[in-house]
């Protein structure tokens, strides 16, 4: 471990914006080149100065420490490229997780790599991934919504998109909003299987999966499932089959049928127009007993 940890030191260049990535939950997640950078920075950008203060003396560090919160970022940045341009290494973090994503720093990237500066990524906790890892979604893409809006109007509209998404959706929402949330979701997809994801990593986390009925029911009668930061995994909506054939296919499957043995007709007629066999089949089946 002690030699990956020098590596990791080693690698540190000066000049150099660090965003790094910090535990969601449990403080060992914390990767060891993100404590080589937390270790050798000059300068931390803190979310909250007060909860970045408590990891560093999780891990026996000492930093200098400055807030740079969504609301100071653009003026924040001028001090940070000052900082730089005097060779020194600057390291980012949020409150938890990674910067800039749901959290500020991506302005900060932005007025840095403007001025010339380098940004790395340090790789690290998401709560993102943790929750796709457990959903059981086999897809390899995904939509990541971030928070749900908080206003129950806007939040509806936001929903509805999702109603027919061959795709998984991950969204954030708040423990005073997730049962007005999952009303609406009973409401748009009933069927559809949610994951909730709570207190990710963290002493209580749990992860429910069911369909929207199930997980209302589980809140219902534990009022601890409704506590905690939450990430909702919404799996895709089963593809309707198409089964009705185009008036083209049924012209030629009649045609074909009073000469041809029923499955010879149907394979036959599903080579000449691009239908589906057993759907062929079936239909003709069905005129039959007609």
């Amino acid at each position: 471990m002690q030699v990956h940890y020098q590596k990791a030191a080693a690698s540190i260049v000066p000049q150099t914006l660090y965003v790094v990535a910090t535990p969601i939950g449990n403080l060992s997640d914390l990767s060891l080149h993100a404590l080589a950078v937390l270790a050798n920075a000059d300068l931390i950008c803190a979310e909250d100065t007060r909860i970045t203060q408590q990891l560093l003396c999780a891990y026996g560090l000492t930093g200098r420490l400055i807030s740079v919160r969504e609301q100071n970022e653009q003026s924040m940045a001028e001090r940070v490229i000052n900082a730089l341009a005097a060779g020194e290494v600057v390291a980012q973090v949020s409150d938890a997780g990674t910067p800039a994503v749901c959290d500020p720093g991506a302005r900060l990237a932005v007025r840095v790599r403007d001025a010339g500066y380098k940004v790395l990524p340090v790789a690290g906790p998401s709560a993102v991934m943790a929750a796709l890892s457990v959903a059981g979604v086999t897809q390899s893409d995904f939509y990541f919504a971030g928070f749900l809006p908080a206003k129950n109007g806007e939040r509806q509209e936001r929903l509805q998109q999702w109603v027919d998404a061959e795709f998984p959706v991950v969204m954030f929402e708040t423990p005073h909003r997730i049962k007005a949330t999952l009303a609406q979701m009973m409401v748009l997809y009933p069927q559809r299987r949610l994951l909730l994801a709570r207190e990710i990593s963290k002493t209580h986390e749990t992860y429910l999966c069911g369909t929207i009925a199930e997980l209302q029911l589980i809140l219902l009668n534990n009022a601890n499932q409704s506590r905690g930061e939450m990430v909702l995994v919404l799996h895709p909506a089963v593809k309707k089959k198409n089964t009705e054939l185009s008036a083209e296919a049924t012209r030629i499957i009649r045609i074909l049928v009073q000469e041809l043995p029923t499955k010879q007709a149907a394979a036959l007629a599903a080579q000449i127009c691009g239908e589906s066999k057993k759907a062929l089949y079936d239909w003709v089946i069905a005129h039959k007993k007609q």
